[in-house]
């Protein structure tokens, strides 16, 4: 006979059975940060791909990686675990747009020149399908849309392993010049 416990949990307070728990190291983001003006942007993410510019820290803190890069496109992929859940037992919708909102504007960066740099201005985001463990491995496909002298527009879309759609995104993004340091 198994025994059960009817005692109420306190806040922070986890049942030991249940507790897991996740380590995980970056590299200095300075370090990619600093080579931004010295490169092309595709030439800059060939570099994070080739491992020779370390990948930024918030890509080891949910756990997904650039899987290609090409002028007017990137793709990020993650293999979503329950680290990635919400409270509801499915990946948080801030992955979904962490994933998109990387794709986009690495979809744009990879169209700069030497010098330039960009910022997303802003996200819209439709959530069409729940990712979950079950899921397996997705990829976030960011394309550029049109790209001018002061801005450019990007989309993004999340794909499950059968093709389907998951997410869509757009982004507008505002480019600079970036100060070499």
């Amino acid at each position: 006979m198994t025994e059960t416990s009817n005692k109420s949990l306190t806040a922070g307070e986890t049942p030991a059975a249940t507790h897991r728990s996740r380590v995980f190291g970056w590299d200095d983001p300075a370090i990619s940060a600093g080579a931004v003006p010295h490169h092309s942007g595709l030439d800059f993410l060939r570099e994070i791909l080739a491992g020779r510019l370390p990948a930024p820290p918030i890509a080891a803190t949910l756990g997904f990686t650039l899987e290609e890069a090409e002028y007017g496109r990137a793709v990020f992929v993650l293999v979503p675990g329950e680290e990635h859940y919400n409270p509801i037992g499915s990946v948080h919708g801030g992955v979904y747009a962490t994933l998109l909102d990387s794709a986009a504007g690495c979809a744009v960066q990879s169209v700069l020149p030497q010098g330039m740099g960009y910022t997303s201005i802003d996200l819209t985001l439709k959530f069409l399908r729940p990712i979950t463990v079950g899921t397996g491995k997705v990829r976030a496909i960011g394309t550029v849309l049109n790209s001018g002298r002061r801005t450019a527009l990007a989309q993004a879309e999340l794909r499950d392993s059968d093709d389907r759609l998951l997410a869509h995104a757009t982004s507008s993004c505002m480019l600079f010049p970036v100060p070499t340091r």
